[in-house]
């Protein structure tokens, strides 16, 4: 249940539907998926991005697949799908 909690709080925002969607079987940076999103009608700021990224980060939906460095500063994170799919058993099993 606890893994359950975790994914709904996740996967409730349309916002992160979309960065899912822009990130797709492939791999995108940071400022791709901000630039998609605004494509797209959002407004989202830097904090905003990174908290939304966060939030499917720690669900196990994506994660960190490198970094990028551009100049001087943090290098850039890129993201991929930790999963294509999510199972869930309604029943715990005895074990």
């Amino acid at each position: 249940m606890q893994k359950l909690r975790g994914l709904t709080k996740a996967l409730h925002c349309p916002t992160r539907w979309d960065i899912i969607d822009i990130i797709g079987r492939g791999e995108a940076k940071t400022k791709e998926i901000r630039q998609e999103i605004e494509n797209r009608g959002y407004e989202l700021s830097k904090p905003g991005l990174y908290y939304h990224l966060s939030e499917l980060k720690d669900a196990g939906v994506i994660k960190v697949s490198g970094y990028v460095e551009e100049g001087r500063g943090a290098p850039e994170k890129k993201w991929k799908l930790a999963r294509e799919k999510i199972e869930i058993d309604l029943v715990e099993s005895g074990e």
